[in-house]
Formats: C-alpha cells, sequence, structure tokens
C-alpha cells in the first residue's frame, strides 16, 4: 500500500464565515455568493460558496464539466435536473453530476441559504470574473438596466467555455 505523502505545511488551517466582511461577496443574476474557499484555498481541489437566493431568483440553465453540490440550509428551491423538476427544502442535498443540464429557482416568498461545492474548483473564478462585488452576503446586487444587463450576458457567455460551462435555452 502505497505510503501518504508528509503534510504541506505551507497550508494552514482556515476558519471561514460567511458573515465576515473582509471576504469576497459577489452579486450575480440577483443573487449573492459569498466565497467561503476557493481553489487557492484547496490545492484546487474544491470551492465552498455560501448563497444567498432572494425569491424569484437562481442562474439560468446550464451545465459544466465539473460535480456540484448543493447543500440547503434555509429556505427551498425548484430544482430541475435533466428536465425534471423537484422541489428541495432545508436539511436535503442535491448532487449534480459533471455535464448534467440543471438549473434551480427560488419558488417561494422567503429568501433561500444553500452551501455549493464545485470539484475541482474554478467556478468562484468565473463568477468574480461575471459578478459585482456588494458588501455582506445578503446585499442584493444593483438593478442593472437593460443595456448593461445585456452586456454582462454576452460578458458571461464569452467566458463560460473558459470556466468550462455553457448556457442551455429556456424549456
Amino acid at each position: 500500500m502505497p505510503s501518504l505523502p508528509h503534510d504541506d505545511l505551507i497550508r494552514s488551517l482556515i476558519l471561514a464565515t460567511a458573515d465576515d466582511k473582509s471576504r469576497s461577496h459577489i452579486g450575480l443574476v440577483g443573487d449573492t455568493y459569498t466565497i467561503l474557499l476557493s481553489g487557492k484555498d484547496t490545492a484546487g481541489r474544491f470551492c465552498l460558496i455560501d448563497m444567498h437566493i432572494p425569491p424569484g431568483g437562481g442562474p439560468p440553465p446550464h451545465r459544466h464539466d465539473f460535480e456540484e453540490t448543493f447543500i440547503l440550509l434555509d429556505g427551498e428551491i425548484e430544482a430541475t435536473f435533466r428536465g425534471a423538476q423537484s422541489t428541495v427544502k432545508a436539511g436535503q442535498t442535491v448532487h449534480v453530476p459533471a455535464n448534467a443540464p440543471h438549473q434551480f429557482h427560488n419558488a417561494s416568498d422567503k429568501p433561500t441559504r444553500l452551501l455549493c461545492i464545485c470539484s475541482p474548483a474554478g467556478q468562484e473564478e468565473f463568477f468574480a470574473q461575471i459578478g459585482v462585488p456588494v458588501a455582506t452576503r445578503t446585499t442584493p446586487p444593483p438593478k442593472l438596466d437593460p443595456v448593461t444587463g445585456a452586456e454582462l450576458k454576452a460578458k458571461a457567455e464569452a467566458l463560460a467555455p473558459e470556466y468550462r460551462t455553457e448556457f442551455l435555452q429556456h424549456t
């Protein structure tokens, strides 16, 4: 049996708190994403994102070539996976295999909070490229006028292949 590698003493323990104002809070598609652990923290193995999804929020249909897991802490979401819709409630976990078409939407009248794990890391960098910095984990992103919204969508679509992501048509 092969032995384990030596402990990498350059890497240190990280204690991350979503309400820490020094964390990276990113407003995107009406949601707010707080980066708790980035690929730089995990040697690229995964990233961990605290997501605040207001009523009506959630990303458009998409797919990507990395694994994604959502752990619902508060509220509920409507998750669509390969065209089938499910209601996911606090205390439940959803795992989306790489390359599978999916999306989620907060169809309730209350905010939803979930943790998102992407493996390997990289999604957090995509969010940082296309999102807007905001003050806290619940600060909504600024409302976008139609021109700015179209520019943001075009930027996301242009950068998506670099981050192994494909946006799909609404069905």
